[in-house]
């Protein structure tokens, strides 16, 4: 792999990650008339419930659903300036223009898997795929060094269902300020467990999983991929390395070899589920451990996946228990997503 870093106009940065690291990556320069990005990032705590909340008001004014000759992550090309100054490229990251946390608040990164707009992440070859995780280790390992960063996350959100604006394959990773509500939650559950079984609540809860095989979905030498016992929305695997490890800095060799083909496969059974007219929506997430913290040690390093559609023409909305309670009700029953999910294994 070779990474290029250059910045914008208005001085973000933006860096190519090329497979072949003898690849001549010829510095293109953004020729928009930017203005300096800027932003009005603000972390405020709920006093009830301890949680961060990120308001960041300048993002109203953010594309919103361009048409295909206008989107901003296709590469320049044709006379038209896109996020993207370069002609074309293998995987792209870049700072948003317009971030949630940025400055002392964080950072905001976009991630591009492909040029090709009409694409999807898993209609990518291996080779790409792997691509795509060395960035997103790359950036990891970078923004995790930065002073104030707590936690760092890689996800993608596909479909317009899930109320992603642009339609091009890409995904987003924010170094987030503070550690995250849903990984404080995992973090005092695994502490509680490991002082009252001297045990760790991953390792066992990916040792039952494997064992029962109810819930498998697959499995290879070096990852499993399980629909959870408590699965809360209609379709959802998580995918865990079988040596545990707290982020994908310290993902070991053979385990980051085999995962493209692994990943890729869980994609394309999403996207085999139902008889829909368009790709089946997803949000695809990297749970990772915060930078530093005596729960570092203990947490596992892991991929949940999973969509909102529930049938083929039924999407599942959050209602008032969920939204305002947040006590899930799932329609479909985890074993029964699982089967369906080995069903539509590839042929």
């Amino acid at each position: 792999m070779k990474r290029t870093s250059t910045r914008l106009a208005d001085g973000r940065e933006i860096l190519y990650f090329d497979a072949d690291d003898g690849a001549d990556r010829a510095v293109v320069p953004d020729p928009r008339p930017l203005d300096p990005s800027a932003n009005s990032c603000e972390v405020r705590r709920d006093p009830l419930l301890g949680d961060a909340v990120v308001i960041a008001s300048h993002r109203q004014g953010r594309t919103y659903h361009p048409p295909v000759d206008a989107c901003p992550l296709c590469p320049s090309t044709g006379g038209r300036a896109s996020e993207v100054p370069a002609p074309d490229y293998d995987v792209v990251v870049f700072e948003n223009r317009f971030p949630s946390l940025a400055g002392d608040n964080g950072r905001c990164e976009v991630i591009c898997f492909t040029p090709d707009h009409r694409t999807s992440f898993a209609e990518l070859d291996e080779e790409r795929a792997a691509l795509v995780l060395a960035a997103w280790t790359d950036r990891t390992a970078e923004l995790s060094a930065r002073a104030g960063v707590r936690q760092v996350y890689c996800f993608e959100n596909r479909g317009a269902e899930i109320g992603v604006t642009l339609a091009h394959p890409h995904g987003q990773i924010y170094a987030f300020p503070f550690i995250t509500p849903r990984t404080t939650r995992m973090l005092a559950t695994v502490a509680a467990h490991r002082a009252r079984t001297g045990a760790n609540l991953f390792d066992e809860v990916l040792a039952a999983e494997r064992a029962e095989a109810t819930r498998i979905v697959l499995e290879g030498e070096h990852w499993s991929a399980f629909v959870p016992y408590a699965a809360r929305w209609p379709y959802e695997v998580h995918l865990y390395p079988h040596r545990r490890t707290a982020d994908l800095t310290t993902l070991d060799d053979a385990a980051r070899a085999e995962f493209p083909a692994v990943y890729l496969e869980l994609l394309r059974r999403f996207d085999r589920l139902f008889a829909a007219p368009a790709p089946t929506p997803y949000v695809s997430a990297w749970h990772q451990a915060p930078v530093t913290g005596e729960g570092r040690a203990d947490f596992a390093l892991h991929l949940e996946l999973f969509t909102v559609r529930r049938t083929a023409d039924k999407l599942k909305y959050l209602a008032g228990t969920e939204s305002g309670m947040e006590a899930y009700m799932n329609d479909v029953r985890p074993e029964d997503a699982a089967a369906r999910l080995r069903e539509v294994a590839s042929r």
